[in-house]
């Protein structure tokens, strides 16, 4: 664990309802007093967290990340009041909608500010925060508006990394139809750029950048179709632009290399495509990165889990390994 991360890293501690708080109380239990972290939530609901995990809830809590960062708070939390309803694991409300943007806007504010050193996501609820009145699906997409970023790939877009494997995605909350209409030179290339320069700025190389395709076989020379002409562009184009990119490779095969450390990027061409290997090889110990934003966010590599939230047997190691990923990592973010 970095012994110089001097500002506590900020963590939202998303959806109430679900699994957030307790896998949160329960690898800051397992990880010891470092790294410095502030929980931003409601406190009830963040005490049911604490209690799932058999620890005290001992935290002093903080109007403001101001407030706790005059007091030289290390571990503490920043409570967020939002008017929220008695907590039920498990269920979709707009008041847990509510509470998790809530507890977001408080965490990036602090972040900005320069109070903390980096963000830290616990999973919220996509049909929830709809529910409270958000437009967009997913944190993403929350981050990037509040940061004034404005196109996914271009701007912004979704990298996952883990000790094998590091892949980004040119589509996320799309539906596969249109996620495979969705792809056009342009846009593989602006991502295998913008997911190059972040690569190199969390590991220090220049990575080597495979690109896959979306066919079977890559298309096996246009028999099993023809989407990858405008991939083979993309690839192109993106080497035109110094960019050490190749492909497009068959998709079922890309990863495999990759994971075996022929290729550091992977740019994958729809959301499952590019998720399935990452969490079949590393669900326990990989992290969704925002790329693009002006401060390192990262969050775990699963959801709310509500078909267990509330019964204590959430498995922590993901949000350990997303809050030593982050405490590694922060430094290289800062202004």
């Amino acid at each position: 664990m970095p012994d110089t991360l001097q500002k506590p890293l900020a963590l939202s501690l998303g959806d109430p309802a679900g699994i957030g708080s307790e896998v949160t109380f329960k690898a800051l239990r397992d990880l010891g007093p470092e790294p410095p972290v502030w929980l931003f939530g409601d406190r009830g609901y963040a005490e049911k967290g604490a209690e799932l995990a058999y620890v005290p809830f001992d935290l002093p809590v903080f109007s403001s990340a101001r407030s706790a960062a005059a007091a030289g708070a290390t571990r503490a939390m920043i409570g967020i009041s939002a008017e929220a309803t008695p907590l039920e694991f498990g269920v979709v409300r707009a008041d847990y909608g509510r509470v998790s943007l809530a507890s977001i806007d408080a965490a990036i504010d602090a972040v900005s500010a320069g109070h903390c050193s980096a963000l830290v996501t616990a999973p919220i609820h996509k049909r929830a925060v709809k529910l409270a009145g958000s437009e967009h699906p997913g944190h993403t997409e929350i981050l990037a508006t509040k940061a004034g970023l404005k196109t996914y790939g271009l701007d912004y877009a979704m990298m996952f990394d883990s000790p094998t494997l590091c892949v980004a995605l040119l589509s996320v909350h799309l539906s596969l139809t249109n996620a495979i209409k969705a792809i056009t030179a342009e846009k593989v290339a602006d991502l295998a750029g913008l997911a190059s320069k972040h690569y190199r700025r969390l590991h220090g190389s220049v990575p080597r950048v495979a690109i896959a395709g979306v066919n079977p076989h890559a298309g096996e020379d246009r028999a099993f179709g023809d989407d990858e002409i405008e991939i083979e562009r993309g690839v192109a184009l993106a080497r035109e632009r110094g960019v050490d990119a190749i492909g497009p490779f068959a998709p079922d095969t890309v990863f495999v290399s990759a994971s075996r450390g022929r290729y550091d990027l992977v740019v994958a061409m729809y959301h499952d495509q590019g998720l399935i290997p990452v969490k079949a090889l590393h669900f326990e110990d990989s992290v969704n990165v925002t790329i693009g934003l002006p401060y390192l966010r990262c969050s775990v590599d699963h959801g709310t889990a509500f078909d267990i939230a509330g019964r204590g047997v959430a498995d922590a190691r993901p949000m350990r390994y997303a809050i030593e990923w982050a405490a590694k990592h922060a430094l290289k973010f800062k202004s």
